[in-house]
């Protein structure tokens, strides 16, 4: 049986974003991952997914993220760009994203719920881009950038990537204040072609599996699967 969010789930969320849908149907679409499309279609229904509002919503928060950092900073051409991608990068809007509670809300199959998907930091930062595309179509630009601003802008001290946090270092401070040894860490996939290769990484602390992350260099792995235990702390403790 096809999936939508509920009246009660887009009160709840339109609630988080401080923002009211003239179009429901849109929100719905910003939280259903292609997977769950992909299942819908082997039983001849038809379930847009996220990634033409994702694509969109791209489009849209950098814009707005290069408007307000030029505007704000009188800085050099090379600086407003990394900066930038520090706001605008995976480990950003994944912090964002798990900070609002936004994958209670994504519409999975049944294969990526049981594989972790609404804990997926790539997954979480597709999210906040296609609810940023959604909230564009429903009400324009201005809306836009000010969900952006609520969601994104006012939280910037918090971001470890904009911060420039090792995440690394964030991670053991935060298991050694609670007495554990310091975590380890250990590539357990590589896969892909050589000009592209994909590592995992697994966390262990005092011998127990904390999570898996994966990236295109076994460093990038090691810094997503810390930035994942951090938010996975940071969810239990709260």
């Amino acid at each position: 049986m096809s999936r939508y969010l509920s009246n009660q789930e887009i009160r709840e969320l339109e609630g988080i974003l401080r923002y009211h849908f003239h179009d429901a149907r849109l929100l719905s679409q910003a939280l259903t991952h292609s997977s769950y499309s992909r299942e819908q279609s082997q039983t001849g229904k038809t379930v847009p997914d996220y990634e033409r509002l994702e694509f969109l919503g791209d489009a849209v928060l950098e814009l707005c993220t290069s408007d307000m950092l030029f505007h704000r900073f009188d800085w050099t051409e090379g600086k407003l760009t990394r900066q930038r991608a520090n706001i605008v990068c995976e480990e950003s809007l994944s912090f964002v994203a798990e900070k609002l509670s936004l994958g209670k809300y994504l519409i999975l199959s049944y294969g990526e719920e049981k594989t972790g998907g609404r804990q997926r930091p790539s997954i979480l930062c597709d999210i906040v881009e296609s609810i940023i595309g959604a909230v564009y179509l429903d009400g324009g630009m201005e809306e836009a950038r000010s969900l952006i601003q609520r969601i994104l802008y006012h939280h910037l001290d918090e971001i470890p990537s904009v911060r420039g946090t090792d995440h690394k270092s964030a991670l053991q401070e935060l298991v050694q204040a609670e007495g554990k040894q310091a975590p380890s860490y250990q590539v357990i996939l590589e896969e892909g072609p050589p000009h592209n290769r994909v590592f995992t990484v697994e966390i262990t602390v005092d011998g127990h599996s904390i999570c898996r992350a994966a990236g295109h260099s076994k460093k990038q792995a090691e810094q997503n699967a810390a930035l994942q235990a951090i938010q996975l702390l940071y969810s239990k403790n709260n």
